[in-house]
């Protein structure tokens, strides 16, 4: 009886109001056949949720079992008030430890790698993407407040933290709206956006790539790109790719090759870039790009080689299946399988999916998610 008595009590507690939302046990889905996966256990996705919903949530596949989980979080960490927070933004798995950048709650959360339970928060406001290298995690700040302002006058910077501590030590002034990083030998690269002061404008927007020296943390100098940078991945040779969100209008997105040794442009690459992963020497983008044209979102789905700087193709989804995805945004190849997983928002409010497709980019399996599923951190073997 006491047994019946303690399960009833816990299901209260997790269906209770939470701050005046009321708390789901994750749903689980079986959506894959069992595997006997070794060194990857499975992965999470990061639901940003829509701004000022306070949404984020986050999902876990386990590649062993091949089930799909929703909203682990919430059922893992019922006692922690807002649970995730507002717009889920990054995700990375550092060492045994998962970090979740929470954009609008200007923080992030830190959790165990192996269950997801919470560890603690780093305060950073306006937060946006995180790195790591040699026990510090490294994250941007748009540091003011989240508004669209071509007088904005609050510079970005990037925050370092200790992982041990998880207590800010330094801090580097970069560009304005700087977001995405990425470390190559002693140098930490920094895309700058300007992200807000742009509204439809190349006047506005930033267009450079800060150098920071990692000993002495400050910036070393700036390498000039194009308008409106967002993403930025090293590749097997240690070169940069860089992606240009563009004005949305008269000047398109492109992609964009940093030479890391000569710390200068060495390519364009014309394909249109929302986001894309690097396996190997393949590049996987996809990009949603208004047109004014046609007055509707141009989609593609194609694979670069970074060795080459070849487009191999425009559009690795071979069956049809492209045409069921409505605003593909996020993606992340299996290093072994090369599965590729692409996240779908839909409308934006509303569950989106998660589409599995195999290296042939014929769909093999998809799932309901949470709302904007959009960041992946994939789990190994060595983070327990």
């Amino acid at each position: 009886m006491k047994n019946l008595f303690r399960a009833a009590l816990c299901t209260l507690l997790l269906l209770s109001c939470r701050d005046e939302q009321i708390v789901i046990p994750g749903e689980k889905t079986q959506v894959d056949s069992v595997r006997t996966e070794v060194e990857y256990t499975g992965f999470y996705l990061l639901n940003e949720g829509n701004m000022g919903s306070n949404k984020a949530t986050l999902d876990f596949f386990n590649f062993k079992t091949g089930i799909y989980q929703k909203n682990i979080y919430a059922s893992i960490n019922p006692a922690v008030p807002k649970e995730l927070g507002d717009v889920g933004n990054d995700l990375k798995i550092y060492g045994s430890r998962l970090y979740a950048v929470i954009n609008c709650s200007n923080k992030v959360e830190v959790m165990e790698a192996a269950t997801a339970r919470r560890i603690g928060q780093i305060d950073i406001p306006n937060c946006r993407y995180i790195t790591f290298h040699e026990g510090y995690a490294y994250i941007t700040s748009y540091a003011g407040p989240v508004e669209i302002n071509p007088d904005y006058s609050q510079k970005g910077y990037v925050a370092k933290v200790d992982t041990a501590t998880l207590q800010e030590v330094d801090r580097c002034i970069v560009g304005y709206q700087p977001d995405e990083l990425e470390v190559v030998g002693s140098k930490l690269y920094v895309a700058n956006s300007g992200g807000y002061m742009g509204a439809g404008s190349t006047a506005g927007y930033e267009r450079t790539v800060s150098v920071v020296d990692l000993a002495s943390f400050r910036e070393e100098k700036r390498i000039t790109v194009d308008y409106n940078l967002h993403r930025i991945r090293k590749d097997a040779r240690g070169d940069l790719w860089v992606s240009s969100r563009g004005d949305y209008k008269n000047h398109p997105s492109r992609l964009f090759v940093i030479d890391s040794l000569s710390q200068q442009v060495t390519d364009t690459i014309g394909l249109a870039v929302s986001n894309f992963c690097i396996v190997g020497d393949s590049l996987y983008a996809y990009s949603v790009q208004w047109s004014y044209v046609s007055f509707s979102n141009e989609i593609s789905y194609a694979i670069v080689n970074t060795r080459t700087r070849e487009i191999i193709t425009r559009n690795f989804i071979t069956d049809g299946t492209d045409r069921q995805l409505e605003i593909p945004y996020g993606i992340m190849v299996h290093p072994r399988t090369r599965e590729v997983f692409v996240a779908d928002a839909g409308d934006y409010v509303s569950p989106g999916q998660l589409y599995c497709f195999d290296p042939a980019g014929k769909k093999k399996w998809n799932v309901r998610t949470g709302d904007i599923p959009a960041h992946f951190a994939l789990l190994t073997s060595t983070n327990f």
